[in-house]
């Protein structure tokens, strides 16, 4: 699309493009303002998205009108990037930018603020750019239908993961380390608990056997693989409810003390079992959970007092953001523990008819021991895979691995019948198998601190820690935008002292604090 600038009746510049005046020819700031008068509901919006505002002429109404509230740009074009007229934007997008439209909305606005998010549309550019116009209103909306469900599982479950966090805290006794030597080209498989993954059962054992393949296993699909006598090299947990536990319980049954390594977030729930299985923790980049896993690994190695590598000084932990779905963060824990190729399979993220899941699965022994005459099991199935059909939940992970895969480094196949949407990565068969792909076939450099009896230690430094933080002035602001919402949802703003008390309750609770 060819864009020109030219002079409106009164001096100003307008465009055209594609021979259409995407502004008033003769008054472009009056028709602006004009046309922010007749739009409601503006007046509690602390962020504005605009859908390629072109020249920009309502951002200074709206500065005028709204003053602390935050304007954010998305262009069609590249062209209004370079030509922003009256708008001297806060941030923009464009298709020449280096991150993608969900990154750059996901950094420009918390996603906590999704009532305070305003959408402003100027429709003479959907007339000249059509779908490419919908597409940045298409992304915009599932990006506010996403942090507004991040909004309300923070008001449900915050609260929950805080205490999970103390509680593992106390649980975990043995951590596993990543070191830099745990970047080798020994291929992972990803596996989710999609009922595509039984057919693809024999592709894992092949790439298994013949080439070395690490198995890291969502925790929902270690039963199916246990049940085919796959024993995953590592098992992923990202759940904060208590249902994800049943997942986990099923591994305890299977190998006991013996059970894989766990990668964990620190929030998760977790058997107090697995404090004899070498956990993996992982944090989301947030401050008060790199204070508490700092905290909770300086007590498990003693010899370097804090929860860093010494060679690298990174993190020992794990760092990932929150995605929504494990498989998602088990992509990118097995993007980091290797140089080589990872493999995806059981990633349906679709039913299957009424079957959800690969068997067996967690979730079966609960419909067994509730079937009866007035609530068959084979109606209780029905009933579940309609709620999640309704909820929409595979859609919207769907549409996120569609958006994201583009971005991913190219090492990504697919293994058996995935959704869709990881058809473009290839299969196995595309895949050159050649002894020279695989160099190293080594276990991913790891050490293991261990100290008996951590738990309460661990959890009384970690609340103390957090405390302490939250009387320092570099980290107070920080850690009551962090923890208000979660562990205070229900009061607007509350100070240190609030949040202070409200941890140190909790505390006691799992013994850190005596009272």
């Amino acid at each position: 699309m060819f864009e020109r600038l030219t002079a409106a009746k009164d001096g100003s510049l307008t465009v055209l493009a594609g021979g259409k005046a995407l502004h008033s020819r003769y008054d472009p700031a009056g028709e602006a303002e004009r046309y922010l008068d007749t739009l409601e509901n503006l007046e509690d919006a602390r962020f504005f998205v605009l859908i390629e505002p072109c020249l920009g002429y309502v951002i200074p109404v709206l500065r005028k009108n709204y003053p602390t509230a935050k304007i954010v740009s998305l262009h069609v074009s590249d062209f209004f990037a370079s030509n922003p007229g009256a708008g001297t934007y806060e941030a923009s997008w464009s298709p020449g930018a280096e991150k993608n439209i969900q990154d750059f909305l996901e950094a420009e606005i918390p996603d906590t603020e999704a009532a305070a998010v305003r959408i402003i549309e100027w429709r003479p550019a959907m007339t000249v750019y059509g779908g490419a116009y919908l597409n940045l209103l298409k992304e915009t909306i599932d990006f506010i239908k996403r942090i507004d469900a991040n909004v309300r599982t923070i008001r449900g479950f915050g609260r929950r993961w805080f205490r999970n966090c103390l509680r593992n805290a106390g649980i975990i006794r043995r951590a596993l380390l990543r070191l830099p030597a745990s970047r080798q080209s020994v291929p992972w498989i990803v596996t989710g608990a999609g009922p595509s993954l039984e057919e693809a059962i024999p592709l894992i054992k092949k790439l298994r056997e013949q080439k070395g393949g690490r198995v890291l296993a969502a925790s929902s699909s270690a039963p199916a693989l246990a049940a085919a006598n796959v024993k995953p090299d590592m098992i992923i947990s990202t759940d904060g409810g208590s249902w994800a536990l049943f997942h986990l319980y099923e591994s305890v049954r299977k190998w006991g003390k013996a059970s894989p390594a766990l990668a964990a977030c620190i929030w998760a729930a977790l058997p107090s079992q697995y404090g004899d299985v070498p956990i993996f923790p992982i944090g989301d980049g947030s401050l008060w959970q790199g204070i508490i896993l700092e905290t909770v690994l300086a007590v498990l190695s003693p010899e370097t007092g804090r929860g860093f590598d010494q060679d690298s000084g990174r993190p020992a932990f794990g760092v990932f953001p929150q995605r929504g779905t494990v498989t998602a963060s088990a992509v990118d824990l097995a993007l980091s523990l290797t140089s080589g190729p990872v493999f995806l399979a059981g990633m349906d993220l679709a039913h299957r008819d009424i079957k959800s899941h690969a068997k067996p699965y967690a979730f079966d022994r609960l419909q067994e021991e509730t079937a009866g005459r007035f609530a068959p099991r084979y109606s209780q199935t029905f009933a579940r895979s309609e709620r999640i059909a309704a909820s929409g939940s595979n859609g919207i992970y769907a549409a996120w691995f569609k958006r994201q895969l583009a971005d991913y480094p190219e090492r990504l196949f697919s293994l058996g019948n995935n959704n869709p949407v990881f058809d473009p990565l290839g299969s196995l068969d595309a895949f050159s198998l050649r002894d020279e792909d695989f160099p190293e076939r080594a276990s991913p450099g790891t050490a293991v601190y261990s100290i008996e009896k951590a738990g309460t230690e661990a959890v009384r430094r970690a609340v103390q820690a957090l405390t302490n933080a939250l009387d320092h002035p570099q980290t107070t602001g920080i850690l009551l935008g962090e923890l208000g919402p979660l562990i205070l949802p229900d009061r607007e703003a509350p100070g240190p002292a609030a949040l202070k008390a409200e941890i140190q309750t909790l505390g006691r609770r799992y013994g850190a604090i005596d009272g």
